[in-house]
């Protein structure tokens, strides 16, 4: 097998991930309809302990320079009973944590003083209603609405930055314009990332967008994120970088890489492309909500597995791409969703069924690609 990278090799982070998804455990207290890791209010016996979590932290020293940014997940990431332990390592250790909690009423001030004070840059919320009717009927709690309102004021006042995720779906679309609206009143927010569902976990009891309403959403959301006060993009539809780059075409602006583009730094595939996920129980995949498995780091150190697994290296290379998204001349800065390619067909490299757009005829030709033999 080749080891040669394609001509998009400036958008392939092969040597080291940017952001690493720690999924700490899958207790939780709440019981969203779209949960990729269907959270339960036990914990599970074989989820990570304290000291395999401070040896992964060891262990990813070994990416060098820049450390990756770890983010602990879940379920709850607060529920893990060694959580604040994790923490305070990686402050001594001087690796980069944010938070993705649940929003209950454990998010008191004193926890995000607390937090702030263990080196939390970021935490992530969710917002899927604009109302306390909408969102708390989608997240399976009452009051579920307020807390996450009281949470951000409160992680605002600490200091932390917010980031607040939004599922679209033929369930929560009419409510995007009335949450972002909502999100415009609330401070300290850097990005909105908008999350278009992919059936895994609780998530397959939903329904997808058809591809030619994801390209309205992702038109509306290029038009909005010139104006809004904090970054917007999206979560498994890197369709919006073509969108947006077509719409600067329509407007005759010089098109070059080198352009300060919304979202150039999230150019090139994204799943096992600078992001890796690992499982509460150490399993390692491109990203949660791809279970196309590369390793485990009980067995195998997390660095060999990002570098030299088979299914990293298919999976972050366009040149592997088959179908529409291997002939479109938007798959160095796009390539799809691998996620949903692998959920709609089992293959990573496949075609991502959401996009509407046609490849050009005389769209470059993609060289030789790799293949990777699934069960």
């Amino acid at each position: 097998m080749s080891n040669r990278l394609s001509p998009a090799s400036k958008y392939i982070f092969s040597e080291r991930p940017m952001l690493v998804y720690v999924e700490l455990t899958r207790c939780c207290d709440l019981a969203c309809q779209h949960c990729r890791a269907e959270a339960l209010l036990k914990h599970d016996p074989l989820e990570m302990n304290k000291e395999e979590a401070f040896q992964l932290l060891e262990d990813l020293k070994g990416f060098g320079e820049p450390m990756p940014h770890v983010v602990l997940t879940g379920g709850d990431p607060l529920k893990h009973p060694f959580v604040f332990d994790i923490l305070e390592r990686a402050k001594e250790m001087g690796i980069g944590m944010s938070l993705s909690p649940s929003a209950t009423k454990n998010l008191t001030a004193k926890l995000f003083d607390k937090i702030k004070n263990l080196n939390v840059q970021a935490i992530s919320l969710s917002l899927d209603g604009a109302t306390a009717e909408t969102h708390d009927a989608f997240r399976g709690v009452p009051g579920c609405f307020e807390d996450t309102m009281r949470a951000a004021k409160l992680a605002h006042e600490a200091g932390i930055k917010i980031q607040f995720n939004t599922l679209v779906s033929e369930n929560t679309i009419d409510d995007l314009p009335q949450i972002y609206e909502r999100l415009k009143t609330i401070e300290g927010i850097m990005r909105w990332s908008v999350f278009f569902l992919i059936s895994v976990g609780r998530g397959t009891a939903l329904k997808e967008l058809s591809p030619d309403k994801a390209e309205g959403v992702m038109r509306w959301l290029v038009n909005i994120g010139k104006e809004a006060s904090f970054a917007v993009k999206t979560t498994e539809a890197p369709h919006l970088r073509r969108v947006e780059l077509e719409k600067a075409k329509a407007n005759q602006a010089v098109m070059t890489h080198k352009q300060p583009l919304l979202l150039q730094k999230g150019y090139g595939i994204r799943d096992g492309n600078g992001i890796l996920f690992i499982s509460h129980q150490g399993d390692v995949y491109p990203s949660g909500f791809m279970p196309l498995k590369a390793g485990n780091i009980r067995e195998t150190n997390i660095v060999d597995i990002y570098r030299n697994s088979e299914e990293f290296k298919l999976v972050r290379d366009p040149a592997n791409l088959t179908g529409k998204c291997g002939e479109c001349e938007y798959r160095y800065i796009c390539g799809g969703s691998r996620a949903r390619a692998f959920a709609a067909t089992g293959s990573p490299v496949a075609s991502d069924p959401l996009c509407v757009y046609k490849p050009h005829k005389d769209a470059t030709k993609r060289p030789g690609r790799r293949v990777l033999e699934t069960a």
